[in-house]
């Protein structure tokens, strides 16, 4: 069972774009507009196109979210047709979570064991008399 369901999916050839609808089962309130597209992308298997999230709208008493999304073919002419703020946005959110991935990896490489070194190995003797 998928928890995506396309409720719409309407090809605006006047603006040369494909506009989804899709509401999203399960999620209310953990869903990040990021993590939406790729899973739009997946779903309907949108690998080669630009995929906008627009809005991402939350159920009251539901864990439902009703998601809405542009599918452009070219990334100039969606810059051409939206709202620049958007880009900004989804740019910001990009750089986040490429900060975090890097601060998880020089976790991960910090936790590996170090060998002592010799001079790591004297500072120990030092300490201990």
């Amino acid at each position: 069972m998928s928890i995506i369901e396309t409720i719409t999916d309407v090809d605006n050839t006047f603006l040369s774009r494909r506009e989804l609808t899709c509401n999203f089962t399960g999620l209310g309130g953990k869903l990040k507009s990021l993590e939406a597209v790729d899973m739009v992308t997946k779903e309907l298997k949108l690998d080669d196109k630009f995929v906008i999230p627009m809005r991402l709208k939350t159920h009251v008493g539901k864990s439902l979210i009703t998601g809405t999304f542009y599918v452009y073919d070219d990334e100039g002419l969606a810059k051409k047709h939206i709202n620049p703020t958007i880009f900004l946005r989804l740019e910001k959110a990009k750089a986040k979570i490429a900060e975090t991935e890097t601060a998880i990896k020089e976790a991960a490489t910090e936790e590996a064991p170090v060998e002592d070194t010799p001079v790591e190995e004297s500072k120990k003797e030092e300490k201990s008399e």
